[in-house]
């Protein structure tokens, strides 16, 4: 690819005078735009680097592919004289110009604290994976890898500290990228975490006696919404001292009663409350999930790739690690949401590849057969935007075969025990026993579509 050809065109195509700024993520451009009607669309399209474009949350984007992407984008800086911003500070200008939204604003919040710890929780997740492949019986024969092969054990063992770890200090990954969102001392929203999650806590069984008012000393490992709460209350106390205590003092008292009073209040109030709506929602899901079945998973299968074209999906980690927590507890019944969106992917990349065959136009073929791919892998915008929802049928074909597919994941129970790559290798993130209905549904959205 021609980097700075690329460029030169996609400039040309938006026009030059038009751009306001630029950033880029692992796949594409992400321009905020004066006027969208001054977009050459059609240059876009027929542009055989170019593989699709579609505008969200008042951005307007152009998929690149991963690695060329970067490469692009410098040369867009190079050429236009732009100013390198990045993705945070291209929403915020991109929604100065945008009404209040308060449910999109709660998703881009949701999304801006969970997305950054992903990694860690995939890690923690295929970890777990991993322990269940070597103390599921069974599996591999009537006993377990474990117990066919003792001198595994304590690696076994291991693995079950390490996958345990990310889901249990939750709070602390959590109050760390709460903290940055929200404008507050990361290091402080860590240290709050930490205080949520400290083994000193002696349950809720146990109390402290403060002028006579007695606070449960609970232990928030595994949580999300109370240490939420207990963050955002730090960020304005943090930013409230900050303006009223004295610079010779600042730096020493702001952290102090910005952590104390949180600490505080999040003992005594705080936490209790938001265990409850925490519960409340974990139970909820899970009676939906148990009520509806394979008709709820159906419909949600069905209208999964919808989701995604709104950015709705964006919240759904927060809802993910609600329910990995609770299946760590031995609380839950796993991650239902993973299936549903790996069946969505398999489906819409099957129909992308279905286009591949079908079409005589050499920049479509080449389009979808590297979209089909990164759909089965777990991306599916190239296949989305690039392909399917430009032609329309394919994309409604894969709505369908999704649908199939995540009623008969319903059916048999297939949920996953971490978060992963949603597509062909997702099995890496399925409970082992549930391994093969996983591959059967997946199969099943792919030959559909």
């Amino acid at each position: 690819m021609d980097y700075g050809k690329v460029a030169t065109e996609v400039i040309q195509a938006v026009g030059k005078d038009n751009l306001v700024a630029a950033a880029h993520c692992a796949t594409r451009l992400r321009l905020v735009l004066k006027d969208d009607t001054k977009i050459d669309q059609a240059a876009l399209d027929n542009n055989a680097d170019v593989k699709g474009t579609f505008k969200t949350n008042g951005q307007y984007q152009v998929i690149i592919g991963p690695g060329d992407v970067n490469f692009v984008y410098a040369e867009i800086i190079k050429q236009t004289g732009l100013s390198e911003v990045s993705t945070e500070d291209l929403k915020k200008i991109a929604d100065q110009d945008k009404k209040f939204n308060p449910l999109m604003d709660l998703i881009k919040l949701l999304s801006d604290i969970f997305v950054p710890i992903i990694p860690a929780l995939v890690a923690g997740g295929l970890l777990m994976a991993l322990r269940n492949f070597l103390t599921s019986p069974d599996l591999f024969g009537p006993q377990s890898l474990e117990q066919q092969f003792p001198a595994i054990k304590g690696l076994s063992e291991m693995i079950q500290l390490m996958s345990a770890a990310p889901f249990m200090f939750l709070p602390v990954l959590v109050g760390i990228s709460a903290a940055k969102r929200f404008g507050a001392n990361q290091f402080l929203g860590a240290a709050i975490g930490m205080i949520m999650t400290t083994p000193d806590l002696g349950g809720a069984d146990k109390f402290w006696n403060i002028f006579g008012y007695h606070v449960a000393q609970t232990n928030y490992a595994y949580q999300v919404i109370p240490v939420l709460v207990a963050v955002y209350l730090l960020a304005n106390l943090e930013k409230f001292f900050h303006k009223k205590l004295p610079s010779a003092v600042d730096f020493t008292f702001t952290p102090l009663l910005s952590v104390m009073i949180t600490g505080f209040l999040t003992f005594a109030v705080i936490g209790p409350v938001m265990l409850v709506v925490s519960e409340a929602l974990t139970n909820g899901i899970f009676w939906l999930y148990n009520t509806t079945g394979a008709l709820g998973m159906a419909i949600f299968g069905g209208t999964y790739s919808l989701i995604v074209m709104t950015g709705l999906h964006q919240s759904f980690p927060a809802i993910e690690t609600q329910l990995l927590a609770a299946l760590q507890k031995g609380q839950g019944y796993g991650d239902f949401i993973f299936v549903v969106a790996s069946m969505a992917n398999v489906a819409q990349g099957a129909a992308t590849l279905a286009i591949w065959f079908l079409t005589k136009n050499s920049k479509t073929k080449g389009l979808s057969a590297s979209a089909a791919v990164s759909a089965f892998l777990g991306i599916t915008e190239p296949a989305l935007f690039g392909v399917n929802l430009k032609y329309r049928f394919p994309f409604f074909c894969a709505l369908v075969g999704s649908a199939v597919a995540a009623a008969i994941a319903g059916l048999t129970h297939v949920v996953a025990a971490s978060l992963g790559a949603a597509g062909f290798i997702g099995f890496l993130s399925i409970q082992a026993k549930s391994i093969p209905w996983y591959l059967v549904s997946e199969i099943v959205a792919f030959a559909i579509a």
